[in-house]
């Protein structure tokens, strides 16, 4: 895949992985903004949300700040859109975070904690299952191992559901649908195998 011409605008709400997601774009070619302004994320070719953090917390900024309809816009436009970590669970619905938390809604569901039994945070390399043979973004990572840093997740069964992971339960470590995809785990902590999936991201 040859990628086309264009920005990936990288949306800034204050999440701490921010710089790490941004040099691991720019290592795979892309043209990256770092922004908060909503109208950027509007003009983006591409736009990337990172997070790290609570949900709660991350979706509050996004709708203080505006990016939140922006993104909706974006979606709705045809924008393809990446989630990474926290900003696949702000793409949800609800999250039980906190005491409650509310979503974006582009996602049917509910971010819920892993369950008790195992380490929490789950941190650290964990194997991940493809269970959407037709996702040409994520079919290449059948078996790989991506790094994690989180104690919440969305459920096995989330719409759009395409590697899962167990830890405690079976979750959903990466989704797509038509051109919103989001992974729970840090592709831009995951080596090659990381770099090779933003690789993907910025070429269709």
């Amino acid at each position: 895949m040859t990628r086309p011409p264009g920005t990936v605008a990288l949306v800034d709400y204050g999440a701490g992985n921010l710089r790490s997601v941004e040099n691991a774009l720019r290592e795979v070619g892309a043209a990256v903004v770092v922004t908060r302004d909503p109208d950027a994320v509007r003009r983006a070719d591409r736009v990337v949300v990172p997070g790290q953090g609570s949900m709660p917390a991350c979706a509050e900024a996004m709708r203080r700040s505006g990016v939140a309809g922006a993104l909706l816009e974006a979606v709705d436009r045809g924008t393809p859109v990446l989630g990474i970590c926290v900003g696949l669970q702000i793409l949800f619905a609800e999250g039980e975070e906190a005491g409650g938390a509310r979503g974006l809604g582009l996602v049917d569901g509910r971010i819920a904690r892993l369950p008790g039994g195992v380490k929490l945070p789950h941190i650290g390399w964990s194997r991940v299952r493809l269970v959407a043979p037709g996702s040409a973004l994520f079919a290449p990572m059948d078996g790989a191992y991506v790094y994690y840093a989180h104690s919440y997740a969305a459920p096995a069964d989330a719409p759009g559901a395409a590697l899962l992971t167990h830890h405690g339960r079976d979750f959903c470590a990466a989704l797509e649908r038509g051109n919103l995809f989001a992974v729970q785990f840090h592709p831009e902590k995951s080596q090659r195998v990381g770099l090779a999936l933003l690789e993907r991201f910025v070429s269709i």
